[in-house]
């Protein structure tokens, strides 16, 4: 038997950044479905937290998982239970962040992902973007 863990922090935006989120009940709703059904799936998310215009997972993938198609199928399915919950045009961006993160880590990165709305009391998700492309060196793809 093969044994795997990989254990994943996403992050995505909500299409233009628009704040479709604000609705403190509907997120947290969201965020239970989004939870429910990866587990129907067999994709173990184990946190999802997030703001009016984005949110941030972790996300356990198994040995046959593939981030970009579990993020799909995350996404995909979470916007098109959202619309038709609560008639409205949720959409994401494509793009997303994806980072791993070990065990000594996970406390930190949950505590942070669970007070997103005091985060952002003080800082745009402009701000956190950039502030993730710097702390995890990613860099932008030239044009």
């Amino acid at each position: 038997m093969s044994y795997v863990k990989i254990i994943l922090h996403c992050v995505w935006s909500t299409r233009n950044r628009q704040p479709l989120l604000s609705d403190c009940s509907q997120r947290k709703t969201l965020f239970a479905h989004i939870c429910a059904n990866a587990k129907e799936k067999g994709i173990w998310v184990s946190l999802v937290g997030g703001y009016v215009d984005h949110l941030h997972l972790i996300l356990y993938l198994g040995k046959d998982q593939i981030p970009s198609k579990v993020l799909q199928l995350i996404k995909g399915e979470a916007s098109h239970w959202f619309n038709k919950q609560y008639g409205q045009r949720l959409e994401w961006q494509d793009d997303y962040f994806s980072v791993s993160i070990g065990e000594s880590q996970l406390a930190a990165v949950s505590n942070y992902i669970l007070n997103q709305e005091e985060h952002h009391r003080h800082k745009s998700f402009q701000e956190e973007y950039e502030e993730f492309m710097r702390v995890y060196k990613f860099k932008k793809k030239c044009d």
